[in-house]
């Protein structure tokens, strides 16, 4: 397939990774009753996408736990919410607030966050919510914030603990002349509701503003979603909210550099070690090589599968992945023959793509290496392994 084909179909492949397709997803989600399904999205003739489910044992992955901070209890207070309401709608235990060490996994997170978008029932809401957001609201990556000398180093700490407590990752570049950083939703999951994007984007100009007690306007803000009530949006970030490929807010390198009123660098050195504990714990919960096979999940169709491509988004080195993976008992090269072999099966068995299409949804640049690789996995052409397949499936 033709590298202008392959990007053209990749653009389509990544319109359903923004918000448009959240309310689809979330659907499907509840339907399947949030149990962890991996969603592949799939060219075909009529453009329509194929749901990989984890009946077949091919993408199921390990369940996330986020801490469920005392935070909540205040905004939702804040929110003139009632917390038994919210928590009986979003079908969560009644006492959760009340627990210790109590966590949620990521449905469970996005119910608690879409139950209160839903009964706010105001188009500002994100808005409202992040501006009543104050130390009172203790969060980790919110105190990591808070403390911090400047803002580049709190967003720096705060997209190193944000995984703490919900199913997001930042990205923050500093550059001469501004610092940005992204919103994005963790690789395996399904994208973030398009009134957490608009929350966060707010929050972080908030923090700005609250931690300088300056009016801080941020260079640009961009989003992929169109928010409703825009003016006024725009009239609290000062500036017009423009549509772009990420969420992301961008600030002068002055206004990044300028020092918090809040920095409190003896208070950081307490709380330090226990958070990198907790982080530490939670990078622990799933394997090294659960991780890749998601990121190869999310990537392959675009032909963005080796192992550099792999480590640059699990923020690692080359080497340092392959060492874990090592430690393991398994290599790069072997996850990614392995996936490619149980989803090309599964495409034979299930679907009635062409070699071609199932060539290029396995990273494969022309469907003849695509061929030649199957041959090689089982000694047989992807035409008579879908023969006997289908055989087999009609005796049974």
């Amino acid at each position: 397939m033709g590298s202008r084909n392959r990007q053209g179909l990749c653009c389509f492949y990544g319109i359903f990774l923004l918000a448009p397709s959240a309310r689809h997803l979330s659907e499907f989600a509840d339907e399947l009753d949030d149990s962890y399904a991996y969603i592949c999205y799939a060219y075909s003739k009529d453009f329509r996408f194929i749901r990989e489910i984890c009946d077949h044992g091919i993408h199921r992955m390990p369940q996330r736990n986020f801490t469920v901070d005392k935070g909540w209890q205040v905004l939702i207070r804040d929110m003139d919410f009632d917390t038994q309401n919210i928590l009986r709608h979003a079908r969560l235990p009644l006492d959760l607030f009340a627990r210790e060490n109590a966590v949620l996994t990521v449905a469970e997170y996005y119910r608690l966050w879409n139950t209160m978008a839903e009964l706010a029932d105001d188009p500002l809401f994100p808005l409202r919510l992040a501006r009543s957001v104050t130390f009172e609201a203790f969060s980790p990556p919110l105190f990591a914030c808070l403390c911090s000398p400047n803002l580049n180093i709190a967003l720096k700490r705060v997209s190193q603990y944000k995984p703490l407590i919900g199913p997001m990752v930042l990205h923050v570049q500093e550059l001469e002349e501004e610092t940005t950083v992204a919103i994005g939703g963790l690789p395996d999951d399904l994208p973030l509701p398009p009134t957490l994007v608009a929350m966060e984007l707010v929050l972080f100009v908030h923090i700005a503003r609250l931690a300088t007690r300056e009016n801080i306007v941020p260079r640009a803000v961009q989003s992929t979603i169109e928010l409703e009530g825009r003016q006024h949006y725009e009239s609290f970030f000062g500036t017009r909210l423009k549509s772009g490929k990420v969420n992301s807010v961008s600030f002068t390198a002055e206004d990044a550099r300028r020092p918090f009123l809040t920095a409190n660098e003896s208070m950081w050195s307490i709380f330090e070690p226990n958070l990198r504990a907790r982080l530490s714990d939670l990078k622990q919960e799933s394997e090294v090589r659960d991780r890749v096979r998601a990121c190869l999940m999310e990537t392959m169709a675009s032909g963005a599968c080796s192992v550099d491509d792999i480590a640059g988004r699990l923020g690692v080195s080359t080497r340092t992945l392959q060492r874990r993976l090592r430690e393991e008992g398994t290599n790069f090269q072997t996850e990614l023959r392995d996936l490619r072999e149980e989803l090309a099966r599964h495409y034979l068995a299930n679907s009635r793509y062409s070699g071609a299409e199932i060539a290029f949804l396995l990273g494969y640049d022309d469907p003849n290496s695509f061929t030649r690789a199957f041959h090689a996995w089982t000694g047989t052409s992807p035409e008579l392994a879908r023969s006997d397949l289908h055989a087999r499936s009609t005796i049974q």
